[in-house]
């Protein structure tokens, strides 16, 4: 279990800069790929508030989560802290939730084409990975 847990720690970055969709207005004038990172950076030049709770949500959480695992896997953190990285892996199941919502409403708009991307379901992999690996810890 924290060899997998160990493996997440490199698989969150990849999957924060995979393309998690390809967007369009209108799909004769290309596809333009959207990552994790790419969308952050979009956000803190429009709106730095929201771009700061997304910033959370996507990157420091899930990853503080596999983290702190990996040390009380290695028997560098008390068992105690668990209930704190519960709560940071639901904060990041959140950030799935907000991109399938995106996926939604940009489909929606008639004259946008939305097309997921690989980063998308590594990402959710990750996350729901991340949960398992939480829950084996916290029952053993």
């Amino acid at each position: 279990m924290k060899y997998l847990n160990l493996a997440l720690l490199i698989l969150f970055p990849v999957a924060w800069f995979a393309p998690l969709l390809r967007a369009a207005l209108l799909p004769i004038f290309g596809m333009d790929e959207i990552s994790v990172i790419t969308g952050l950076q979009s956000l803190w030049g429009s709106d730095p508030a929201f771009a700061l709770l997304v910033t959370f949500l996507a990157i420091f959480a899930p990853f503080a989560k596999t983290l702190g695992l990996a040390l009380i896997h290695f028997g560098l953190l008390s068992p105690k802290t668990l209930p704190a990285l519960h709560i940071l892996g639901k904060l990041a199941m959140a950030e799935v939730f907000l991109i399938a919502l995106y996926l939604i409403i940009a489909k929606g708009a008639g004259y946008v084409t939305i097309e997921t991307g690989w980063g998308l379901y590594l990402f959710t992999v990750c996350i729901i990975v991340s949960l398992f690996i939480s829950h084996k810890t916290e029952t053993s």
